[in-house]
């Protein structure tokens, strides 16, 4: 396997893009919908399937296109192609507040297992498929957990996380995290998702009914602030009916709101 070798910068700090250099013919694959822009003289192909096996055929693209409907992402990856001459510059926009991470698949292993929402892009070459955990009957109540993105090559590839980043080197430990904070681990690290302690620290406790326990030698990429939980207190504190909200929190806006029939 011989992946691409692109050269990239991050840029920005809390809503960071990575910009690729890309050389003549060279190629980077992304999520649908990541492109923030791109220099004059880079073409791009929505394709089904991310053309690391060029003998894959129809049938094999359509499976990978099921597989990566089950995560929950768009059928089709994007390649973007230098057509031009000289170095040309592609751009992918994190989707909300994070970091991106850089990552060199030749020192992993060859492998990085990661959330499923949290690929960006990655060298033209690299092998995205999806890895299940292997206690299924935990895995369908264990929420982000359950599905894993499996990333397969040499190359560079950029996944994204929410908040802060967060790198732990494991060394024959056992780590135990929300399975929402989870972003992504390298080869060497076995994966399962288990319950959360007994049954009155599992639906009082706050912390979710199930914890990813990661067990092995390896490097794990943690996220302090997962999408899911994010979303969840933008909607705790939404106004109902789309009405504005006055003095958050404070008795002044509840009884402002009862006036305005809230």
């Amino acid at each position: 396997m011989k992946c691409h070798e692109v050269d990239y910068e991050i840029l920005g700090h809390d809503m960071q893009i990575v910009e690729v250099e890309l050389d003549m013919g060279e190629t980077v694959v992304a999520e649908a919908g990541a492109m923030n822009y791109m220099e004059d003289g880079i073409t791009f192909e929505s394709r089904m399937g991310d053309g690391s096996r060029a003998d894959e055929g129809v049938f094999g693209k359509l499976m990978g296109a099921g597989k990566r409907a089950l995560t929950g992402e768009s059928l089709f990856l994007t390649h973007f192609t230098n057509t031009g001459s000289g170095k040309k510059r592609v751009s992918f926009a994190a989707p909300y507040p994070g970091k991106i991470i850089a990552y060199d698949m030749s020192t992993a292993g060859g492998e990085l297992l990661c959330q499923k929402d949290a690929f960006l892009a990655a060298a033209f070459g690299t092998e995205i498929s999806i890895a299940f955990t292997k206690r299924l009957g935990a895995g369908f109540f264990g929420g982000e957990g359950f599905i894993l993105q499996h990333l397969r090559g040499d190359g560079m590839a950029f996944i994204h996380a929410g908040g802060t980043v967060i790198e732990k080197q494991l060394n024959n430990d056992v780590l135990r995290v929300d399975t929402g904070c989870l972003v992504a681990f390298t080869k060497g690290i076995d994966y399962s998702i288990e319950r959360a302690g007994n049954l009155k620290s599992m639906f009082f406790g706050g912390e979710g009914l199930f914890l990813a326990t990661l067990k092995g030698t390896g490097t794990v990429f943690l996220q302090s602030l997962p999408f899911s939980r994010m979303a969840d207190r933008i909607l705790a504190h939404a106004p109902s009916g789309g009405g504005s909200s006055k003095g958050e929190g404070s008795l002044l806006g509840r009884i402002g709101g009862m006036l305005d029939g809230d």
